[in-house]
């Protein structure tokens, strides 16, 4: 399996930009942009390993490259390995591209890729993606500009799992990441939870890219601030824009909105190692308590794709459409609740801003849980210090997971038993099998058969309730020009920076 002469050889150095970007013209060097997300901490990092948020996407992106990127179309395209080679999908042969150069001097050569990718393999570092460095049984140089790649078991998605920023490239024997990277910009300043800047770097392996001279980058978690921010000039760009806002900034004759379907959710967490929560019965009522056409045209203003409970989406290409839709059914949820014992027990739920739509979601299933005997209570949370003090530590949380490129990534990352992001607590054997097959499952037909399959386990029996899929909404100045949005993500994929061009 050859991806350069695949998929990975199209849009080696055009930034992965289709010509249908928002305001397509000819690009323009020059001028200086702020731009708002909407969540940052004061554990922002300079480490792509430990990127949890948002602003740590973007950050990472401008500063640093990977070997691959996942383009518009989903698929992973080269961009520091020129080839990404295969003939069993458990020994991959890496061929890096020469005369890429760090910020702060010094040549891409084999020894930092080896560094990079061994470094997420140290408990001590504490990588988001451990599990998934986990499958790396050796990586070696071969050579100058060489690297080798074995893994613990065939995985087909190897070239997008390097895509994600995590995994993007330092320089060999960094102790402690500070922006020197091989990336679009340089960093000038980083202050976390308060502001990153970066200037551009005017030898980027990318001709002639980037096109902005200098990118500042803020948090503004109350999005209604957000768009006022946007509104008034003082940024240029934002993200997460709520599907009620959109007319506001539709409104401004300066200003747009740039929207498209993604695999973002927002959803219950059921856990399922701890009582009441684990409860099969408890479980299946309040999947039956969703009114998921009310929450996308009330909560989400159509702005979304209807969800069954299950983390992949209609539109993507391993999407079980033969799962039984599950439906607001309160004959059927008052029967579970009878059924489980706990009819008229207080149980509260954390919701809060940090989560989108999480406090409206959780008004909807309170309102139908009074109906059938289930006492729910909405705890409100404030968004700062959510993810570290109430996700996942309560028997019912929200939870937000951001698109993955594969089926393999999401269910590994959070569904498998021993993922650090298994936000429900929940074990299946039977479906950690089918994971581990389906990585090296050479017949594309057995292979999506095994993820339809997972999805079905994961319908019937866990704890994550997902009732839509919200599509993303951007909000910027009409005179940022080249952004064009990506099902993976806000802000073009959180890779805007290299892309965009300030026309005024």
């Amino acid at each position: 399996m050859d991806f350069s002469r695949r998929s990975l050889l199209a849009g080696m150095g055009a930034g992965l930009m289709p010509a249908t970007a928002w305001g397509a013209a000819l690009p323009k060097r020059g001028g200086s942009i702020r731009v708002a997300t909407q969540s940052s901490s004061t554990a922002d990092t300079l480490d792509p390993a430990k990127g949890a948020l948002s602003t740590d996407y973007v950050r990472h992106f401008m500063l640093y490259s990977g070997l691959t990127r996942i383009g518009h179309d989903m698929i992973a395209h080269p961009a520091l390995a020129e080839r990404i080679e295969s003939a069993d999908r458990a020994t991959w042969h890496i061929t890096l591209r020469k005369g890429v150069h760090f910020h702060q001097g010094g040549e891409l050569t084999s020894a930092d890729v080896v560094f990079s990718l061994l470094r997420h393999k140290d408990p001590k570092l504490g990588s988001k993606m451990a599990s998934i460095a986990a499958q790396f049984t050796q990586v070696r140089a071969d050579g100058r500009y060489g690297v080798v790649i074995a893994l613990s078991g065939p995985n087909a998605d190897l070239p997008a799992m390097l895509a994600q920023s995590h995994f993007l490239i330092l320089r060999k024997g960094t102790a402690k990441p500070d922006g020197n990277g091989t990336g679009p910009f340089k960093l000038a300043e980083f202050k976390p939870g308060i502001r990153t800047v970066a200037v551009r770097n005017p030898d980027y392996w990318v001709s002639g890219k980037p096109y902005l001279d200098r990118i500042e980058l803020i948090a503004i978690p109350d999005e209604v601030s957000r768009i006022n921010a946007l509104l008034a000039g003082d940024v240029q760009l934002i993200n997460a824009v709520a599907p009620q806002s959109t007319k506001r900034v539709e409104s401004s004759p300066a200003h747009v909105i740039a929207t498209t379907p993604s695999a973002l959710y927002s959803n219950l967490i059921s856990r399922m190692d701890r009582l009441p929560s684990g409860n099969p019965d408890f479980i299946a009522a309040m999947k039956h308590l969703v009114d998921r056409p009310l929450i996308k045209r009330a909560l989400f203003r159509g702005f979304a794709t209807i969800g069954n409970d299950q983390p992949i989406p209609p539109f993507h290409p391993y999407y079980n459409p033969h799962i039984p839709q599950t439906t607001l059914d309160l004959d059927r949820a008052r029967w579970h609740i009878n059924r489980s014992g706990l009819r008229g027990v207080r149980l509260p739920i954390y919701a809060g801003p940090a989560v989108e739509g999480a406090v409206d979601m959780a008004s909807v299933l309170q309102e139908y849980g009074a109906r059938v005997g289930l006492d729910l209570a909405i705890t409100r949370v404030p968004a700062d210090g959510y993810w570290s003090t109430h996700w996942m530590r309560h028997p019912l949380s929200f939870g937000s997971t951001n698109p993955r490129p594969t089926a393999d990534l999401v269910f590994s990352l959070f569904y498998k038993s021993d993922a650090a992001w298994n936000e429900t607590g929940w074990k299946n054997p039977r479906f950690d099998q089918l994971l581990m097959a389906a990585r090296g499952e050479v017949d594309e037909n057995r292979r999506r058969a095994m993820y339809h399959e997972m999805q079905a386990i994961v319908h019937d029996q866990c704890g994550s309730i997902i009732p839509v899929f919200i599509s993303l909404i951007d909000g910027l100045d009409r005179r940022l020009k080249g952004m064009n949005p990506h099902p993976m993500g806000g802000l073009m994929g959180y890779q805007f920076a290299e892309n965009v061009w300030w026309a005024a």
